[in-house]
């Protein structure tokens, strides 16, 4: 199931347009200082997406205010990178997020399919055990979920909270509840999503096929 998904490419087009309907709010919302926001994206090197993947993906989409002694850059959260990783979101939860351990065959499948190593591994998982769950973040979302999430099966236990009746469906409901994290250091990420029900959650527009 995890590498069927993972070569979807119908959900990586659906996490595309998720990512342009940010943006497109960011730009209504203009600059703090009341400015115009230009386009002004910068370039990613995605790792572990399907094989071709759209060329959007080759860049973060970014803005820049327009006034002179201002020029603040403004980046909307996303679906599509979790942070400066240059893995996508979809690998780093989906990965990270299978039960059971990790044997020695599912370890060369990732290596040979994905690139990713057993110790990068290792990293994502204490990320979510140490930094995400002592984040702002999560201490302000957490009280959402009845009963707590056992923090020591993250991201499973989260991932599996998510309304959907599809894998698919509460992937891409987590990776928008994830979204503010990618604009910010972990720390500090705090945002209105926070203060809604994650587990009933529906995300996705239904145009796009994936909620029912």
């Amino acid at each position: 199931m995890c590498h069927a998904l993972l070569r979807d490419a119908t959900l990586y087009d659906v996490l595309l347009k998720v990512d342009r309907d940010l943006a497109a709010e960011a730009k209504a919302a203009r600059c703090s200082c009341g400015g115009t926001l230009h386009s002004a994206r910068y370039p990613r090197k995605p790792r572990g997406g399907p094989d071709p993947l759209d060329p959007e993906y080759g860049h973060r989409l970014s803005f820049c205010c327009a006034v002179d002694g201002c020029r603040q850059r403004v980046t909307p959260p996303s679906v599509r990178y979790l942070g400066r990783r240059v893995y996508l979101g979809t690998v780093v939860v989906l990965i990270t997020a299978m039960r059971g351990g990790m044997t020695a065959r599912g370890a060369a499948q990732l290596r040979e399919v994905l690139g990713v190593s057993v110790r990068t591994l290792g990293r994502w998982r204490r990320w979510w055990r140490e930094r995400f769950v002592a984040s702002s973040f999560w201490q302000g979302a957490k009280g959402r979920f009845m009963p707590p999430v056992n923090t020591q099966e993250l991201p499973a236990a989260l991932f599996e909270r998510f309304a959907g009746a599809s894998a698919r469906e509460r992937l891409v409901a987590m990776l928008t509840f994830l979204a503010p994290i990618t604009t910010r250091p972990l720390s500090g990420a705090r945002t209105a999503m926070a203060d809604c029900d994650p587990q009933r959650m529906r995300l996705v527009p239904r145009q796009a096929g994936l909620v029912g």
